[in-house]
């Protein structure tokens, strides 16, 4: 899949505000400072896309960009990319957090064009109860889900393949099979055809289905 553009459509503080269009949707979430706003913009190939900060927990909205691509069958084909808010990000009070958590978990479980969502997983730490816990909750809520490793350039070859391994052990104790999974990183567009491929394959089965 080559991606000929991305635009920016609007940001949402409530699901009945997001765009309406019959396109598929894939979403993005992750921890705070996971990296999900580098690695969108590495995935579309525009730097300014999604804004980065320094600052974790500076999404607070449900942003939609539309992507039209062409696929390998050179298909053109629209597809919609939503830059989910980050979770777990302690320093904001209980009333933003329960705001953002209520935001987050509408859209999850209402919106009905959400094709798949991607959670994204730092690949330096060890598996952390919070995401654990949100990907049993995807399960049981029936939510098509992948995961996605960041920051994969931060770790030599040796070591990132020791935590994946790891970590892909311990969701191998609850899950079969394992969710998809892909290794990432925003730096070295590592994982980047791999993703865009994956997301190809969708579209064709909807619109083959």
């Amino acid at each position: 899949m080559d991606i000929k553009y991305a635009n920016y459509i609007k940001s949402s503080a409530l699901i009945n505000q997001c765009p309406e269009h019959n396109c598929p949707e894939y979403a993005f979430i992750g921890r705070s400072n996971v990296g999900k706003s580098s690695l969108i913009n590495m995935i579309t190939g525009n730097k300014k896309l999604a804004k980065t900060s320094a600052t974790p927990g500076k999404t607070l909205l449900i942003n939609h960009f539309s992507i039209h691509s062409a696929s390998s069958h050179n298909k053109d084909e629209e597809w919609y990319l939503v830059d989910l808010p980050g979770y777990g990000f302690a320093k904001r009070s209980k009333t933003e957090r329960a705001k953002l958590e209520q935001m987050i978990s509408s859209y999850i479980l209402q919106r009905e064009g959400l094709t798949n969502l991607f959670l994204l997983i730092d690949c330096r730490h060890e598996p952390q109860t919070i995401d654990l816990d949100f990907m049993r909750w995807l399960g049981q809520s029936g939510i098509p889900f992948s995961i996605v490793f960041t920051k994969a350039d931060k770790l030599s070859k040796q070591a990132l393949t020791k935590s994946v391994d790891a970590y892909l052990k311990r969701l191998q104790e609850e899950w079969e099979p394992i969710p998809p999974h892909f290794i990432t990183s925003s730096e070295t567009r590592q994982g980047r055809d791999e993703l865009l491929n994956y997301i190809e394959t969708i579209n064709q089965e909807i619109t083959n289905s």
